[in-house]
């Protein structure tokens, strides 16, 4: 009778254990990108991390000259990292 009345505590103990790991192997995943700029071992990035929807005017940093770019949510590839080395907001939407 024990037996019984404990399988589905240690059944909902495994699923809870089970459940933990998957959610710490998902975190590195959203490390991965952080908000703002970031590079890959050949890429630019810039992530904009919002919840309301904005655009934003970023400056993009390159060899010769600068420039700014309008950017939606989530990830903008800028380029080249050979070519561009930074990125940051500008302090207004578009």
């Amino acid at each position: 009778m024990r037996v019984r009345q404990s399988l589905p505590a240690l059944v909902g103990a495994v699923a809870l254990a089970l459940g933990m790991s998957t959610a710490a192997t998902a975190a590195p995943s959203a490390a991965a990108t952080p908000c703002g700029y970031y590079s890959s071992s050949s890429d630019s990035y810039y992530n904009h991390c919002t919840n309301d929807g904005s655009r934003v005017v970023i400056e993009v940093e390159v060899s010769g000259w600068n420039y700014e770019q309008c950017v939606g949510p989530g990830v903008t590839w800028l380029g080249s990292k050979s070519k561009v080395s930074d990125a940051w907001y500008v302090g207004r939407t578009c």
